[in-house]
């Protein structure tokens, strides 16, 4: 038996009319799940308005947080990577790059600039993980090499943002020497007096945290970053013992006495600042 029946059509839209939600209009929180809408999102940050989880963003982001008004000079934008070894896995080396160029508008995993931070001036190089997981090839030691270089000639503190794989396959032997070569500037630059500031974001891993990832004045890192050499399968494995509860965390390496301290990225550029004006007094 039929109770109601309805008399009128309420509103109907017609199907060309009808519109969807456009792409990237929210962003949903890889940690707790909450969804937030982009613009408030980028507001905080890019971290979780619930939870605090630190989003992954790249030096795009991290140099509109930390140059004031986002003005800055890029040093050797337009650098890239060659083919020493002719490598091949299973796509050519150079077809590889140009590829991931095309991808993110990257010309390598790092990109550098020297700018101001609260009316401090200062030289900032920030790795990309998009580009080939952040790995370090012989573009990446130069280009860090020569920002180092930059901040010695400007007298100005030097700021290292690490997001990495560790050292890029595809170069062997060339990328290792960027340890060597990216240390001895930096030993150089202590020389000159001039504060170096390591910050570790996640992850941080392999030869660059064997290297200038861990030789800063200052090595602080942001919540939750994951920083180690090897992996913890790698680590398990080889030694046949089950790992520390949260073993390579940021908090966990913090507790062990190999960073001096976490900062919250929405107050990095506060900390930062407080922390040159300090040494420079």
């Amino acid at each position: 038996m039929t109770w109601f029946t309805r008399k009128e059509k309420g509103i109907v839209t017609p199907t060309e009319l009808k519109k969807e939600t456009p792409d990237g209009l929210w962003s949903q929180c890889p940690e707790c799940k909450k969804v937030m809408h982009s613009r408030e999102h980028k507001k905080n940050e890019y971290t979780c308005s619930s939870c605090n989880y630190h989003d992954k963003i790249g030096s795009k982001e991290y140099f509109e947080i930390i140059f004031d008004n986002n003005e800055f000079e890029e040093l050797d934008a337009r650098m890239s990577s060659s083919d020493p070894l002719v490598f091949i896995d299973t796509k050519k080396y150079p077809e590889r790059i140009v590829a991931t160029q095309k991808k993110t508008g990257l010309t390598d995993a790092v990109r550098s600039g020297i700018g101001y931070m609260n009316n401090i001036q200062i030289v900032v190089a920030c790795m990309d993980f998009n580009f080939i997981g952040g790995s370090m090839g012989s573009v990446v030691g130069e280009k860090i090499a020569r920002a180092i270089d930059k901040a010695r000639e400007k007298k100005a503190p030097f700021l290292m943002i690490s997001k990495t794989g560790g050292a890029r396959m595809m170069e062997a032997g060339y990328s290792l020497m960027q340890m060597a070569k990216t240390s001895a500037k930096l030993a150089m630059l202590s020389e000159d007096g001039i504060p170096y500031i390591s910050l570790l974001t996640d992850p941080t891993t392999g030869g660059v945290t064997a290297s200038y990832a861990m030789l800063g004045d200052f090595n602080i890192s942001e919540p939750g970053a994951l920083i180690g050499f090897a992996g913890p399968r790698v680590i398990r494995e080889t030694i046949g013992k089950d790992l520390p509860e949260g073993f390579q965390s940021a908090e966990f390496v913090l507790e062990h006495g190999f960073l001096d301290f976490i900062v919250d990225r929405k107050e990095l550029k506060e900390r930062l600042s407080d922390l040159l004006t300090m040494l420079n007094n």
